[in-house]
């Protein structure tokens, strides 16, 4: 039995995390196994998570807005089946999205959800405002030091620890600047300057080669034109986009996946797609555990070791659109979305309730400028 830590970079686009320009990314990288092309389910944190944690779309776990369904109680998490394996479980997670209303603390023998109340005094789980939300947040000097709390008591025990980092979220105001090229990068670099001190603490306590790391994010983040992908915001075409929830572009829907395992090789670099809701059975294949119920996931060992080249079809969805149009007027000409990404060369977005259907060649037009349907 392996140690499992399952790592969270909330709001890390895929391009800033593979950038080269954070230590504990690149030493993960070095040490592991990039997933080059993944794609999220949902560019919304308690959706997406939900994905990652089921191995199940969100028309199955049945988590899709905020705050206004659980997740099925049917449904099975990777730590509940962790914690039947002999798994000591534990969570430290760092916003409104990840709270225990959800479910998600089902299998975790600890959870840590505390998070601040909101500058004005009220809380954070009574409001659907991303923007407003995001400025309750446990920062990541808290998630380590509370993360490295229970490590030092359970280190003696096979452990699974999923540390939820939300630092990349609005407002981009990093309490310290470890680096980084802008105000959203110093963010990504706060989190990155902790996770390295956690990192160095598993090698302290002699943890590290005997300890899988699966690093990923919920979703990206769209910058308002820090990117060449950049859509949101009214110069842009998108006055209903703040960071993320409302489109399903690369910028917000391709996202980081690395893996580190003893039995997996270092410094590999994968091109082909795969998706978060891989993780779960990839967890379970790399652990042995046996699991019958279907789930709409499949495990990315074949693909690591070569004998599966197939890329797997990225499908995403955001029904915030409906959120933003019931609360501000001025949007309600937007519409909620599903996507597919195809081959990794093609992505088709269909506009609910509407006639619009967006179709990009990413090959050719890798920031998804040109609408090829119109």
């Amino acid at each position: 039995m392996n140690n499992i830590v399952l790592i969270s970079l909330d709001c890390v686009r895929a391009d800033v995390g593979y950038s080269k320009k954070f230590s504990a990314l690149n030493e993960l990288m070095k040490n592991g196994v990039s997933f080059m092309n993944t794609i999220s389910s949902a560019p919304l944190t308690p959706v997406s998570h939900a994905s990652v944690l089921t191995g199940l779309q969100p028309y199955n776990h049945g988590v899709r807005h905020l705050f206004k369904e659980k997740m099925n109680k049917d449904v099975i998490t990777i730590q509940q089946l962790l914690k039947k394996k002999g798994y000591r479980t534990a969570a430290i997670v760092s916003c409104p999205g990840m709270h225990r209303w959800y479910g998600f603390n089902k299998g975790f023998d600890y959870y840590d959800d505390e998070i601040p109340r909101l500058a004005d005094g009220s809380d954070p789980l009574k409001t659907v405002d991303v923007k407003l939300r995001g400025t309750a947040l446990k920062r990541a000097n808290v998630v380590y030091e509370r993360g490295l709390k229970w490590l030092e008591k359970n280190k003696e025990s096979p452990f699974f620890l999923f540390l939820h980092f939300f630092d990349a979220h609005w407002p981009y105001e990093a309490p310290k600047v470890y680096g980084g090229d802008n105000v959203y990068e110093e963010e990504v670099a706060f989190s990155n300057h902790y996770l390295k001190m956690f990192f160095d603490k598993l090698k302290e306590f002699d943890l590290w080669d005997n300890t899988t790391i699966i690093c990923f994010s919920d979703h990206g983040e769209d910058l308002g034109g820090l990117y060449p992908n950049d859509k949101s915001g009214k110069k842009l075409g998108h006055p209903e986009e703040f960071g993320h929830g409302c489109l399903l572009y690369d910028q917000t829907q391709k996202v980081l996946f690395i893996i580190k395992n003893v039995n997996l090789p270092k410094n590999k670099r994968v091109l082909t797609q795969v998706r978060l809701i891989d993780i779960f059975p990839t967890i379970i294949e790399l652990e042995s555990i046996k699991f019958n119920s279907k789930i709409d996931g499949k495990s990315v060992i074949k693909i690591i070791n070569g004998l599966d080249k197939e890329d797997r079809q990225g499908y995403s969805e955001t029904f915030y659109p409906e959120e933003q149009g019931a609360k501000h007027k001025n949007l309600k000409f937007v519409k909620n979305k599903k996507s597919l990404r195809i081959n990794n060369k093609f992505k088709v977005i269909v506009n609910l309730d509407s006639n619009l259907i967006e179709l990009y060649d990413l090959q050719t037009d890798p920031n998804e400028k040109i609408n090829l349907n119109k």
